[in-house]
C-alpha cells in the first residue's frame, strides 16, 4: 500500500468517511482501515440501534508510528535499487540514508512494535527483515514509475515470499550455463585470435533465453521473434536457436560459394523449432549489421507480420525478445524510436521483453562516460516500463524476475525490461587489451570463478546434482564439439547460404530478367466497381463539406466522364490488390490524409470524427488493408516496414517519407538492410519506399529524395528504382510489385504538385490495360535532338516545347532508373539516326540526381547517339532556399535543353 500523507487531520477524515460508508473509499483506502485495531467494535451498533460515535483514529492505533512505517516502506519500494547486490564484482553502492529507521523518526526500540496485518508482518523487525531480503538483495526493482494498478500487481507478487525453481528447472540452468561457458573456451582454443565478442560474464543470458522461450510456450506464445547485437551472438545460434555446431565452424573456415558476399559469422541468423514441456515454439533470430540497436523495429515489425496472419489481434501468440548492450540501450536514438512504438495502434505487439546485457562497458567507455542517467535502463520509464535489474550470477532470482517479467507482458500487453547485470571477461573483441582503459575492474574480474562452477558446487551441495553428474555432462557436450568440429576439418566445403523456405517458396531474388514480366490490368468493369466503393460512405454518416466534392470527382471516375488523378489511380492499385487477396500495409507521416492533402484514404465524420475507411468495405472476403500515421519517425518506421516485409511477401508493405528528402534520417536501413542484405543473408525483401521528389522552390529540405543515393546502391539487381511519370504507370507499378515472384525493395520518387497538375491523369482505360512501361517512348520524325528525362520536370519540357513551338524535339521518359531497361530504351532510341544528340535533363544539380549514375554507364555516347546532360551547376544543397531563384534557375535550365 502506499501513503503520502502531510497530516494526522487528512487520515482522521478518511477514517470517519470510512466509518459511516466504507464504499465512499477507494479499495486501498477501504483495505487499510479494514486492518486496523478496533475498527470493528467502533462500528457495532448500541443497544437502541444507534451507532457511537467514532474514537479518534489516534486512540485505535499508533498514527504517528504506522506513517512512519509506511514512509520506510515506500523508501525500500522507491530506493532499494540502489544499494541491492546486483554487481556480481562485489563493488560497493552507496546505501540510501533514507533506508535507515533514524531517516523516518524511527529507533531499533521500535523494531518490536506490532504492525496491523494490511503490513503482512507481525512486528516492525520483521517487515524490515523482509524488505531487506526483496529489495537489497540481487534484484533492484524499479516500479515506481509504474501505473498504479500495475504496480500494485508487481508488488503484491514481489513481496510475496518467493517461488524457488523447481530441482529440474535448476539442473537445467546450471547445464545452459557450463555449455555457454564451455562452448566460448572451444572456440578460442580453436580459433585462436579469432573475433568471437565472448559472452562471457554473461552467460547467464543463454539459460535466460531458453527458460524465456518455455515460460512463453507455458503462457500460450508460439512464436519468439529475436533481436540482438554481436556480443555473445554466436552462444545464443549455438545454444538457444540451435544453429548446428557444424555451420558455425564452416564459417569460421571462411569458404563460400562463388557470388555470395555473405557477412561476419556474428551477424548472421537463425530459426529453428525448439521444443519445450508446453509445446513447440518457433523461434528466428534476426540477421542484423553491427548498427546495434537498429535490429529493434525491424524485431517488432516481423512479429507484427506474424500475428496478422495468425488472426493475433490480442497480440499474444508472439513475442518480440531484444537483447541490447547496456551503452547501445542509451546511446542509440533508434531504442527511444522502438520504445514509442510500443503502444500505437500501427505498431503494437502486445508488449516486448528487453533485455540488456549489461556488462558495464561500452568498448573502453565507463558508465559515468556513456550515460547522463543512473541506468542506461532509464529510458525504459518513458513507457511506463518496469526495469528489474538483475545480479548475473544469481541464477534463481533471475528465474523468479523472468516469469514475472512475462507474466506482466502476457498481462498488460506493455513492455519489460530486465538488465542483466555482469561484466566482460575479455576485451570488446578477443584482439583487444581491456586493461588499457580498465585495470582496476579486469583486476576483480581475474579473481572471478567460471559461474557455473560456483552454481556447480552449490546444486551439489544442495542435493540437486549428484557427484560427478556435472562432469558427465561437460565430457558429453565436449564431444559433441569435437565431432563437429572433426567433420568440417576433414570435409571442407564452401558455407551453403539458407534457400528460402516456409512463406517465402515460389519467391526469388536473383536477376530481374530472370524473372517475365506481367500484365498488371484490371477489367475496366471491376475497376468501376470499386471507385464506387471508394467513394460510398455508410448511411448517416456526416462528410467533411470540402470532401464531398473529393467523391463526387471519384464517381465521375468510375462513370468515365473525367480522368483518373494520381490519388485515385493508387487507391485503386491498394483496392484491386485486397480484393484479390493481397494484404495491403502503408505507413508514415500523415499517411491517412497524405502530406498534400490529396490520399483521404480515411474520412472522418464532420460532426462525431468517427473515421470511416473505404478502402476496409470493397468485399466480402477481401484482404485487410491498413493504413497508418506514423509517430515522426523515419529510421525507426522504416526499420519496422522493413521486418514486416520480411513476413509478409505476398503483400503490398509499403512506408511514405513525408517529403523524399527525410529519408536522410533512415539511411542506415537503406544501406545496411534493404540495399544489401540479398548480397549478405540471401533474404529477400518487397518493400515500397514513396519518397515525394521534385525540385519546386521549397527549400533544400523539401526537394531531393537523392536519387542519386538509390543508384549508387544499384547493383547485381538488389533494388529498384522508379521515377514515374502517369498515374497509370505508377498503378502498373505497385501491382507488378506485388504480382511478379520477384522480391526486391521499390523505390519509388513520387510527385507533389504533380499530384493536381491537370496532365498528370490517365483514363480508366490505361489501368484496364497494359503493364509498366520502363521507358516511356516518342517519335518525332526528323528529330534534331532527343531529350531524355525522368520524372516532374517532364511536364516542364513539355510545356516548354509548345512555348517554343519546337516539335522537332523529341522527348522519352526513362521510369525506371534501376535495374536499367537496356533493351526498352535501345527500341525508344531506335527510330533516331546516331548523330541524333541525346540530351538526359535533370532538374537536380548535376553532381546529384541520375545524371553521374548516366555518365558512368555510357561516358558520353548512348548506343551511338552522342549524350550530355542538362542541369543545374553542382551543388552542395540539394535547392536553393529562394523561390523567386528557383524559378529563375528552372527556366534558364528549360532554355538550355531546347537549345
Amino acid at each position: 500500500m502506499e501513503l503520502t500523507l502531510e497530516s494526522q487531520g487528512y487520515l482522521e477524515a478518511l477514517y470517519r468517511a470510512y466509518l459511516e460508508d466504507p464504499f465512499s473509499l477507494p479499495e486501498e483506502w477501504r483495505r487499510y482501515f479494514s486492518a486496523l485495531t478496533l475498527e470493528t467494535s467502533r462500528r457495532e451498533p448500541l443497544e437502541d440501534g444507534r451507532r457511537a460515535t467514532p474514537a479518534p483514529l489516534a486512540e485505535a492505533v499508533d498514527l504517528a508510528f504506522l506513517l512512519k512505517v509506511e514512509r520506510l516502506l515506500q523508501a525500500y519500494r522507491e530506493l532499494g535499487h540502489l544499494a541491492a547486490r546486483i554487481d556480481p564484482l562485489g563493488r560497493e553502492r552507496p546505501r540510501p540514508k533514507e533506508l535507515s529507521l533514524e531517516a523516518h523518526g524511527l529507533t531499533p526500540k521500535d523494531l518490536e512494535k506490532p504492525l496491523p496485518p494490511l503490513f503482512g508482518a507481525p512486528t516492525l523487525g520483521a517487515l524490515l527483515e523482509g524488505l531487506e531480503r526483496t529489495y537489497l538483495g540481487p534484484v533492484g526493482f524499479e516500479v515506481a514509475h509504474v501505473e498504479p494498478e500495475e504496480r500494485a500487481w508487481l508488488l503484491s507478487r514481489i513481496e510475496a515470499p518467493w517461488e524457488r525453481p523447481p530441482k529440474e528447472v535448476r539442473r537445467r540452468m546450471l547445464e545452459h550455463l557450463m555449455q555457454a561457458s564451455l562452448f566460448e573456451a572451444f572456440l578460442q582454443r580453436k580459433y585462436l585470435g579469432a573475433k568471437t565478442f565472448s559472452l562471457e560474464g554473461l552467460e547467464s543470458l543463454v539459460p535466460l533465453l531458453l527458460l524465456a522461450v518455455e515460460e512463453a510456450a507455458r503462457l500460450g506464445v508460439r512464436e519468439v521473434v529475436l533481436g540482438m547485437a554481436h556480443r555473445g551472438r554466436l552462444n545464443v545460434l549455438a545454444n538457444v536457436v540451435g544453429k548446428p555446431f557444424e555451420r558455425i565452424f564452416r564459417e569460421f573456415e571462411e569458404i563460400f560459394p562463388e557470388g555470395y558476399s555473405g557477412d561476419v559469422k556474428y551477424h548472421l541468423g537463425f530459426s529453428n523449432d525448439l521444443a519445450t514441456p508446453h509445446g513447440q515454439v518457433h523461434v528466428s533470430l534476426n540477421f542484423n549489421p553491427s548498427h546495434l540497436e537498429f535490429v529493434n523495429p525491424v524485431t517488432l515489425g516481423r512479429l507484427r507480420a506474424k500475428q496478422d496472419r495468425f488472426g493475433d489481434r490480442e497480440r499474444k501468440r508472439g513475442l518480440a525478445l531484444l537483447v541490447h548492450g547496456d551503452s547501445a540501450f542509451i546511446g542509440e536514438g533508434i531504442v527511444q524510436e522502438t520504445l514509442n512504438l510500443s503502444r500505437l495502434p500501427g505498431y503494437r505487439v502486445g508488449g516486448t521483453l528487453h533485455v540488456v546485457a549489461n556488462n558495464q562497458l561500452g568498448f573502453t567507455t565507463n558508465p559515468e562516460e556513456y550515460t547522463s542517467c543512473r541506468y542506461p535502463t532509464d529510458i525504459a520509464k518513458m513507457v511506463g516500463a518496469p526495469v528489474f535489474h538483475v545480479n548475473a550470477e544469481a541464477l534463481d532470482e533471475l528465474w523468479f524476475v523472468l516469469r514475472l517479467a512475462l507474466a506482466y507482458r502476457q498481462r498488460y500487453g506493455k513492455d519489460v525490461v530486465i538488465d542483466l547485470v555482469g561484466y566482460r571477461r575479455r576485451g570488446h573483441n578477443e584482439t583487444d587489451e581491456p586493461t588499457f582503459t580498465q585495470a582496476p575492474m579486469y583486476a576483480l574480474i581475474a579473481k572471478r570463478p567460471e559461474p557455473w562452477k560456483v552454481y556447480g558446487e552449490r546444486l551439489l551441495a544442495e542435493g540437486v546434482v549428484a557427484e560427478g553428474e556435472v562432469k558427465a555432462w561437460e565430457e558429453a557436450y565436449l564431444a559433441r564439439l569435437e565431432s563437429e568440429f572433426a567433420r568440417v576439418k576433414a570435409e571442407p566445403g564452401p558455407v551453403v547460404p539458407h534457400g528460402l523456405s516456409g512463406l517465402w517458396q515460389g519467391y526469388v531474388g536473383g536477376p530481374d530478367a530472370s524473372v517475365p514480366e506481367v500484365d498488371t490490368g484490371v477489367p475496366r468493369e471491376v475497376l468501376k466497381g470499386l471507385l464506387l466503393r471508394l467513394s460510398t460512405v455508410p448511411e448517416g454518416f456526416v462528410v467533411h463539406p470540402k470532401l464531398k466534392r473529393f467523391l463526387e470527382a471519384r464517381r465521375e471516375m468510375a462513370e468515365e466522364a473525367r480522368p483518373l488523378d494520381w490519388a485515385a489511380a493508387e487507391a485503386l492499385a491498394f483496392a484491386s490488390l485486397a480484393v484479390e487477396g493481397h494484404r495491403v500495409r502503408l505507413t508514415g507521416q500523415d499517411a491517412l490524409r497524405g502530406t498534400f492533402t490529396q490520399r483521404h484514404a480515411a474520412l472522418y465524420d464532420y460532426q462525431t470524427g468517427r473515421p470511416y475507411l473505404p478502402l476496409q468495405h470493397l468485399a466480402e472476403g477481401q484482404a485487410e488493408v491498413e493504413i497508418h500515421n506514423s509517430p515522426l519517425s523515419e529510421a525507426g518506421v522504416l526499420g519496422f516496414e522493413y521486418g514486416y516485409s520480411l513476413d509478409y511477401p505476398e503483400g503490398l508493405i509499403l512506408w511514405e517519407a513525408q517529403f523524399g528528402d527525410f529519408v536522410n534520417v533512415a539511411q542506415v536501413y537503406i544501406d545496411q538492410f534493404l540495399a544489401s542484405a540479398e548480397a549478405k543473408w540471401n533474404r529477400l525483401s518487397g518493400l515500397v519506399l514513396l519518397l515525394p521528389h521534385g525540385l519546386e522552390g521549397q527549400g533544400p529540405e523539401h526537394s531531393s529524395a537523392r536519387l542519386e543515393r538509390f543508384l549508387q546502391l544499384g547493383a547485381q539487381d538488389n533494388l529498384q528504382v522508379a521515377y514515374p511519370t502517369t498515374p497509370a504507370q505508377f498503378f502498373h507499378l505497385l501491382r507488378r510489385q506485388v504480382k511478379r515472384k520477384i522480391r526486391k525493395p521499390l523505390v519509388v520518387m513520387t510527385p507533389k504538385s504533380l499530384l493536381r497538375h491537370p496532365e498528370v491523369v490517365s483514363p480508366l482505360e490505361e489501368l484496364a490495360q497494359g503493364r509498366f512501361q520502363k521507358v516511356i517512348p516518342e517519335r518525332v520524325k526528323g528529330a534534331r535532338k532527343v531529350l531524355l528525362t525522368s520524372g516532374k520536370v517532364y511536364y516542364d519540357l513539355l510545356q516548354k516545347r509548345r512555348e517554343l513551338g519546337a516539335e522537332d524535339v523529341a522527348i522519352l521518359r526513362l521510369e525506371l532508373l534501376y535495374p536499367f531497361p537496356e533493351a526498352d530504351l535501345k527500341e525508344a532510341l531506335s527510330p533516331y539516326p546516331k548523330k541524333t544528340p541525346v540530351v538526359y535533363v535533370q532538374e537536380e544539380p548535376v553532381n546529384q540526381g541520375a545524371w553521374w549514375y548516366l555518365s558512368a554507364r555510357f561516358c558520353g555516347e548512348i548506343y551511338g547517339h552522342p549524350f550530355r546532360v542538362v542541369a543545374r551547376p553542382e551543388s552542395p544543397s540539394p535547392a536553393v532556399g529562394s523561390s523567386k531563384v528557383h524559378k529563375e534557375e528552372q527556366g534558364k535550365l528549360l532554355e538550355e535543353a531546347f537549345k
